[in-house]
């Protein structure tokens, strides 16, 4: 007899196919977003749904869906809205927030087919984290466990698991948080590499992870260990964002570099950031990425 493998295990083994970067500033905050295709090659603009936003953060959820969330906006302030992606890249309206408004926080998936918010900016910096259901429902504040910061970057390792790492704090910082299959933050691991904020980060090869950008890389074993700065390739550059494609590899695009620039860089499953893609779309710093499909 064959075993039985269920429907959704090869896309939680390998990552989905698609991406979606949306949100950030131009010269104002907008809402519209660029989808990835499964070869890694970015869309043109696709009119902004939601309210307009700066810094949010975004992960998958639910296997093949995703959520941007939280943010900062002109008009309002601090936010908590959230907006659901669909496994077609469909951008939802906003919905209400749960949580602590805030920015500069990340996101990441866990356990296959959840999500996690962590870390930010409510002046001062917070270690909060809000989970995802596999559904998209955003849970309360869970109290803050490690140092808060804002600035850092999250993404997924080992399948099921994730880690945030870096940001500021009165001081630049290297060190991570693990996140377990069942969503529970760990305690600070010392950090390893440049400390540094407004990097970005996502998985490749099915079950690793890179931050990068910000003026180094840091590749993230099957295990969650971080290892030591490897020079950075492309553009240097901040404020960026970052998600799988692929089922296998990663981007990283957008932020600033001198201006605002669409640049991107794809990630091979191998981890190998590779020189810059000419840039697609409206060039801006602060948005979020994440993975669906």
């Amino acid at each position: 007899m064959f075993p039985i493998i269920p429907a959704n295990s090869a896309a939680a083994a390998s990552g989905n196919t698609e991406g979606i970067f949306g949100f950030g500033k131009t010269s104002n905050d907008v809402s519209i977003t660029n989808l990835v295709s499964n070869a890694g090659v970015v869309a043109t603009d696709t009119a902004g749904v939601g309210s307009v936003k700066r810094y949010p953060s975004a992960c998958e959820f639910g296997g093949d869906k995703a959520i941007f969330g939280y943010g900062y906006s002109n008009a309002v302030g601090y936010l908590a809205t959230t907006n659901l992606v669909s496994n077609a890249g469909v951008v939802s309206t906003d919905v209400a927030g749960v949580g602590t408004a805030r920015n500069y926080l990340a996101a990441c998936s866990y356990g296959e087919d959840k999500g996690i918010f962590g870390f930010g900016n409510v002046h001062p910096a917070t270690a909060i984290t809000n989970l995802v259901s596999n559904a998209g429902v955003v849970a309360t504040d869970t109290a803050g466990v490690g140092t808060a910061r804002y600035g850092p970057s999250a993404c997924e390792y080992g399948g099921d698991k994730g880690i945030f790492g870096f940001g500021y704090n009165g001081g630049l910082s290297a060190v991570t948080n693990l996140v377990s299959n069942a969503g529970v933050v760990a305690t600070d691991t010392a950090g390893v590499g440049t400390a540094r904020s407004n990097l970005a980060a996502c998985g490749y090869g099915g079950d690793k992870g890179i931050f990068a950008f910000a003026g180094y890389t840091n590749l993230v074993s099957n295990a969650g260990v971080v290892a030591s700065d490897v020079a950075q390739v492309g553009t240097a550059r901040s404020y960026l964002a970052a998600c799988e494609y692929g089922g296998d590899k990663g981007i990283f695009g957008f932020g600033f570099a001198a201006a605002n620039t669409a640049i991107t860089n794809l990630v091979s499953n191998a981890g190998v950031v590779a020189t810059d893609t000419a840039g697609v779309g409206t060039a801006r710093i602060g948005p979020g990425a994440c993975s669906f499909n």
